[in-house]
Order: C-alpha cells, then sequence, then structure tokens
C-alpha cells in the first residue's frame, strides 16, 4: 500500500470510528424525544456506519500494487463500494418513508423536544466538518469511496439543518404532526442522494469519460505546449480508484531518433504528473508527422518542411478524443 492509499485508509477509519460517536448520540436523543423525525436521522447514521466500513475495506483493497491477475491495480473496488452506499442510502430513505406513514397513523407521544435539538445540532455540525475534510482528502488523492463518503455526511448535515428547523417549529407550536411531514421530506432528499451515488459508481464501473478530469489535462497540455507535439488525439483518461490512466496518439517530427522522442514523452510525462500527481500510467502511442501537419505545426527549425505554417489547431474536449490526425479543414487530409 503506497503513501497515499495509507492516507486515505487511515482518513476512513477516523470517519468510521466519529460515524459510530454521532450514531450513539443519535440514538440517545430519539430515547429523549420518541420523534419519528429524529429515528430517521439515526437510521441514516446506521447507513453511515456500514457504509464507511465499506468503503475503509475497498481503500484497503484499492491501497494493493498491482498484480498479474489484475494489471490495472484494484481501483475499481471504490466504484462498487459507493455503489453499495449509494444502495443502503436509497433503502434508509424507504424505510424513513414507511416509518413516517405509520407515524402519520398511528403517532407517537413526544417529549424532551429541547434535550434532541441541542444534541441533533451536534451531530449536524461534526458531519459537515467531517463531510468536507473527506471531500477536500478525496479529490485531493483522487478517491471515490472519500468524496462519495464526504457528499453523504454533507447531504446529511443538510437534511440536519432542516429537522433541526422543523423541531423547533414543533417545540414552540406543539403541532407534532409536522414529525412525520418533516421526516417524508427529508427521506426524499435521502433517497436522492443515494440515486446520485449510485449513478456516479455506475459511471465509473462503466469507464464513463470523466468530463472535469478532461478539461483539467486539456487546459494543462494547451498551458504548456510545445512545439514538437505537433499534434494529441485518441486521448483516454481513465480513473481506477485513486490510479489516473493515460493513453494518447502524440504526433512528432517523423525525423526525430528514438532518444529525441523519448526526451519528448518524458517531458508530457512530468507535466501531467506536476499536474495529477504520481498515481497515473501513461502509454503514448508516436506518431510520425505527415505533410499535411506542416500547416498546423508550429516548429521553426524544421529542415524538411513542406509547407508554410498557417494555424495552430486548439486542443480542446471534443477533439483530444477524436481518433484522428488535425488538420485544417481546407487540407484533403484527416
Amino acid at each position: 500500500m503506497n503513501s497515499v492509499a495509507k492516507e486515505n485508509y487511515s482518513f476512513q477509519k477516523s470517519i468510521v470510528i466519529i460515524g459510530v460517536i454521532l450514531f450513539v448520540i443519535k440514538l440517545a436523543a430519539w430515547f429523549f424525544t420518541r420523534s419519528v423525525a429524529i429515528l430517521t436521522d439515526a437510521l441514516e447514521s446506521t447507513i453511515n456506519v456500514i457504509a464507511g466500513l465499506f468503503s475503509l475495506y475497498s481503500l484497503y483493497i484499492s491501497g494493493k500494487p498491482k498484480d498479474r491477475d489484475h494489471p490495472y491495480g484494484h481501483g475499481k473496488i471504490e466504484f462498487i463500494s459507493a455503489g453499495i452506499e449509494g444502495g443502503l442510502i436509497t433503502i434508509a430513505g424507504i424505510i424513513i418513508i414507511y416509518e413516517s406513514v405509520k407515524n402519520i397513523l398511528y403517532p407517537n407521544t413526544i417529549s424532551k423536544l429541547d434535550y434532541g435539538i441541542i444534541l441533533i445540532a451536534i451531530t449536524g455540525i461534526a458531519n459537515y466538518v467531517l463531510g468536507e475534510l473527506a471531500i477536500r482528502k478525496g479529490k485531493k488523492n483522487n478517491s471515490l469511496a472519500l468524496v462519495s463518503g464526504g457528499e453523504h455526511l454533507k447531504s446529511d448535515t443538510y437534511s440536519t439543518i432542516g429537522l433541526v428547523l422543523g423541531l423547533i417549529i414543533i417545540y414552540f407550536t406543539h403541532i407534532y404532526w409536522l414529525d412525520s411531514i418533516i421526516a417524508l421530506i427529508f427521506s426524499g432528499i435521502i433517497i436522492f442522494t443515494g440515486v446520485k451515488i449510485i449513478r456516479k459508481s455506475l459511471a465509473g464501473i462503466m469507464d464513463e469519460a470523466d468530463q472535469e478530469l478532461i478539461k483539467k489535462l486539456v487546459c494543462t497540455l494547451e498551458e504548456n505546449r510545445n512545439p514538437n507535439w505537433i499534434d494529441i488525439h485518441n486521448v483516454r483518461f481513465i480513473k481506477y480508484g485513486s490510479s489516473l490512466h493515460l493513453d494518447c496518439h502524440l504526433t512528432m517530427p517523423w525525423f526525430f531518433n528514438i532518444k529525441e522522442t523519448k526526451r519528448e514523452s518524458d517531458k508530457l510525462e512530468k507535466i501531467i504528473q506536476d499536474n495529477f500527481g504520481n498515481s497515473f500510467e501513461m502509454f503514448v502511442y508516436v506518431e510520425g508527422c505527415e505533410d499535411f501537419s506542416c500547416k498546423i505545426c508550429k516548429k521553426n527549425e524544421c529542415p524538411y518542411r513542406k509547407h508554410f505554417f498557417e494555424k495552430e489547431i486548439t486542443w480542446t474536449v471534443d477533439n483530444i478524443e477524436i481518433d484522428k490526425h488535425h488538420a485544417l479543414k481546407s487540407s484533403t487530409h484527416e
């Protein structure tokens, strides 16, 4: 397990431990109040703990080095973990709907709301801080498990804010049927969050292109453009847990020898490493330029130029993924 994986794993352990503590606090709040809305919050906390354990296991597995059976590493386990978490969140939302409807038909007596409000508010603040830290850590280390877990914790905070406001209204108005209505509203929020996490995990399992990642790559390449990189296309940027894999076709002057080609490829790798971290692999297929490439090539000291330079092709999200050479529209070659 590398240093980044160890850091993610240690952080997730802290999330699980704190999650258990917050669950106990919410149970205490429900015990004091017998509020179904607080019970829904406690039910979601059980999902937090279970999902946190799944994430912890996935981070342990994804941190293992590549082996013969897993040449791309074990990172995809994080997508499966996130999918399970999303499913559990959705199930919790459905259970909350059931409990809310049951409470409308057979209402419970609510008491000591002031204790409940204070305890739930404390857990909401803790969840928000923990969720924000998890998202930042996950984005820094390219960990979907931490990011999805952090988003879940923050969504829990937003529902807690609404829950606290609702409990305050009930405390002052004594309209106790609002307890079930509040629970129903936040069950919808919980289900929406769960479906969103499932959608994101399925996208990762199916190797769906990460548009934000590709946009960052395009900006990085444009900002560090090298005259010897005449063209870049057929780019595939795939994420496996905390690891990134970049495949691309790079067009260079056809007369470059192996040493010169290696030097330029190393420059590209260094730029990617500086902007995306060390946990990545890059496979570059080098192609020699064609006669029509002269019109988009800015290499001034070229002894074999066939045409004058006319216009530089701006690399964009749309054109770097295409599996063909870039050329001016006036050219008959592609």
